[in-house]
């Protein structure tokens, strides 16, 4: 059997894959298995942060993985300690814990938010507000904090204490405080599975400041807008709040997998000795592989980011078959008047390698995507929508 005939037959049946095998990659392209190369504007969903086989990435996770692969949260290692002061000293966070994914990421923010609640005001503080068509991770405690009905259907009951309100409805918010007193609201800055639709600045703003008011935690879920997707370190940034929790992980290790909770003043020593762990969590390989990313998103690669997106973002407006674009930075969702998924699969037959999210196309280039191949893959995508 080929690999395409093995998956089907033994790999359970959750993904409704492209008809493509990617074998191999270099920067922002990928080639199949007949050699035929791509444009990836998918970064694996927003996760190999310099795209395939990055030198520095590689020397990182090589060497490190030849003197030590992993030894369990039992005992120290240099790399995570080193990536836990990077991402303090970046954000002024004041803690973080290490897990393996972005729905890991958040149930420890939401465990988090939960003990501090309870610790302070008792056990019947313990409900957490999102915003409806969020994403917060696949777990049956992260699906019921995701803000998407259909994503529920089939896995009730569901873990009990989560509320939703519509995105810049802050009188929903507040009802539902004092109605039910709440232990913290949880934000995506940019709801990206939603649709790539950023949240209004004002809105966040107002919604931060009466969270602090109430001593209601923010958690702002960083997974897929952290770790500079959208112009700045984390998107929250963008914004001028200061979280109580942050999450994130797919771009945080360029390909690994890594999971990253942070912890501000309030919440910093909320868990204790058993509250909490992970077998992986912290893995050595995997944190080198971070602080090689983490140390080379800087001021300059952050403008780079905020220049290609001004790009992206002239190049579709107003284009023939495009309704509109939205999103902030490298993470970006176009409106095509074709069928979004009729849009990538003719882009990948032209050798551009797009996503959607919802009704839209979506775009996740490397963050160091070159120009050249970026104007060439927004030709392609435009080319397409005009037919």
């Amino acid at each position: 059997m080929n690999v395409k005939e093995l998956d089907q037959t033994y790999i359970a049946s959750t993904y409704k894959r492209f008809p493509l095998e990617i074998t191999e990659g270099k920067g922002s392209l990928v080639k199949d298995e007949q050699g035929k190369e791509y444009i990836d504007l998918g970064s694996g969903i927003a996760v190999t942060s310099f795209g395939m086989a990055d030198e520095a990435w590689l020397k990182a996770v090589c060497g490190q993985a030849a003197r030590l692969q992993h030894t369990s949260n039992l005992y120290y290692t240099d790399p995570c300690a080193k990536l836990a002061e990077m991402l303090c000293s970046r954000t002024g966070m004041k803690k973080v814990f290490f897990s393996n994914s972005g729905a890991e990421a958040n149930e420890c923010a939401i465990k988090t938010a939960r003990k501090y609640a309870s610790d302070k005001y008792g056990e019947n503080r313990f409900t957490i507000l999102t915003l409806k068509n969020s994403f917060h991770g696949r777990t049956i405690t992260t699906l019921s904090a995701t803000g998407q009905e259909h994503y529920h259907e089939l896995f009730r009951p569901l873990t009990p204490g989560f509320a939703h309100a519509d995105a810049g409805d802050l009188d929903a918010v507040i009802a539902q405080h004092e109605k039910t007193p709440l232990a913290a609201v949880m934000i995506e800055c940019v709801q990206g599975e939603g649709g790539v639709i950023p949240l209004d600045p004002a809105y966040v703003k107002a919604l931060s400041e009466f969270a602090e008011k109430n001593d209601i935690l923010l958690i702002v879920d960083e997974v897929q807008t952290g770790n500079g997707r959208t112009g700045e370190l984390f998107a929250y940034m963008h914004y001028g709040v200061r979280p109580d929790l942050v999450s994130t992980a797919k771009g945080l290790a360029g390909g690994l997998p890594l999971g990253a909770t942070l912890m501000g003043e309030k919440t910093a020593n909320v868990l204790g000795y058993g509250d909490h762990g992970s077998t992986f969590g912290g893995n050595p390989v995997c944190c080198a592989a971070a602080l090689s990313i983490l140390s080379r998103i800087d001021e300059k690669l952050l403008n780079e980011v905020k220049e290609k997106s001004r790009f992206l973002f002239s190049a579709f407006t107003g284009a023939p078959g495009i309704e509109s674009i939205s999103g902030l930075g490298l993470m970006i969702g176009i409106k095509t008047k074709k069928a979004a998924g009729e849009v990538v699969a003719k882009c990948m037959e032209q050798g551009v390698l797009c996503l959607t999210a919802k009704d839209k196309v979506r775009l996740l280039p490397a963050l160091n995507i070159p120009m050249e191949l970026l104007e060439k893959a927004a030709e392609i995508i435009k080319a397409v929508c005009a037919e």
